[in-house]
């Protein structure tokens, strides 16, 4: 199976895992400017509080978040990706914050020069 440009989907898959979770890899970027590049103009997400956040709430988080350069330990796994379109591409996997588990989901689309997310969702696990 290919996915965007004749690329095998197991690249694809390698090249989304390498930028999850989302906005959690300085090495990235960590600017407002990078943060733009990474995401479509109307991108959105749910959170795993349920609450919905546009960019600009998003933006000034991570802003915060990367200037206290605080400790961000997490793991990731169970890695599924499936092509919703020839350019589009829907990653799911789970995330281990400390105690905290959570199923996220991120629509991604190449846009020929870089991937953006489109749209990106956390839910909790339940115990």
């Amino acid at each position: 199976m290919t996915g965007d440009g004749g690329r095998a989907i197991a690249e694809v898959v390698a090249e989304l895992r390498a930028r999850e979770p989302i906005f959690h890899h300085p090495e990235l970027g960590a600017t407002r400017a990078d943060f733009e590049a990474m995401t479509a103009p109307d991108y959105w997400e749910v959170g795993a509080s349920g609450r919905r956040y546009d960019r600009e709430f998003i933006w000034t988080t991570l802003e915060r978040r990367y200037a206290e350069e605080a400790p961000d330990v997490w793991e990731t796994d169970d890695f599924e990706c499936r092509q919703l379109g020839p350019d589009t591409y829907l990653l799911t996997y789970q995330l281990r914050q400390d105690a905290r588990l959570s199923r996220r989901a991120t629509v991604w689309r190449w846009t020929g020069r870089e991937w953006q997310a489109l749209y990106h969702q956390g839910t909790l696990v339940s115990a």
